[in-house]
């Protein structure tokens, strides 16, 4: 059952049940969500702390008896320990090797970059060059371009042989 069922049996607000949980550090089950998970069990382990608080006991003196749960807990405490331990290894190098992949990934693309501004200012150096050769004065352009009219000069020879 879930904590908003839980605290309708007790006769409180799920947050308050959620209240009782963290300061009293009663070990409840949680599904795959985090939500807590109640058994008939831990409703009677609330409703007990339920009472005390009713009958004006602080909440740092309300007494909790130990539940079946937290008894198997200590017994297998240091090979959860242990399992713990493990994971905390093995999550810090899978962030270390995420972090080498990232800058393996960085250094590929700055080279890549590298590479487009090269060809990126080489194209500017063309650019300017063909701008520079359109803006030349029609002078030179037409003295380099233009072929010598050959018709005038066979005209001329022609007129001056037959006087034409």
């Amino acid at each position: 059952m879930n904590t908003t069922d839980a605290a309708k049996k007790i006769g409180v607000s799920p947050k308050t049940v959620q209240r009782w949980i963290k300061q009293l550090n009663l070990p409840m089950e949680r599904n795959e969500l985090g939500h807590y998970m109640f058994s008939d069990e831990d409703i009677t382990l609330l409703k007990e702390v339920h009472n005390q608080i009713k009958q004006g006991v602080p909440m740092q003196q309300v007494i909790v008896k130990a539940k079946r749960k937290e008894s198997a807990k200590s017994a297998g405490g240091t090979v959860s320990n242990e399992l713990l331990k493990k994971i905390a290894d093995l999550e810090q190098m899978i962030y270390s090797k995420a972090d080498d992949v990232v800058s393996y990934q960085l250094l590929v693309q700055r080279k890549e970059i590298e590479e487009l501004t090269g060809r990126i200012e080489t194209l500017e150096r063309k650019i300017k060059e063909l701008e520079s050769k359109k803006n030349m004065p029609e002078l030179q352009m037409s003295s380099i371009d233009k072929p010598r009219k050959k018709k005038a000069v066979y005209k001329t020879l022609l007129s001056s042989i037959f006087g034409l």
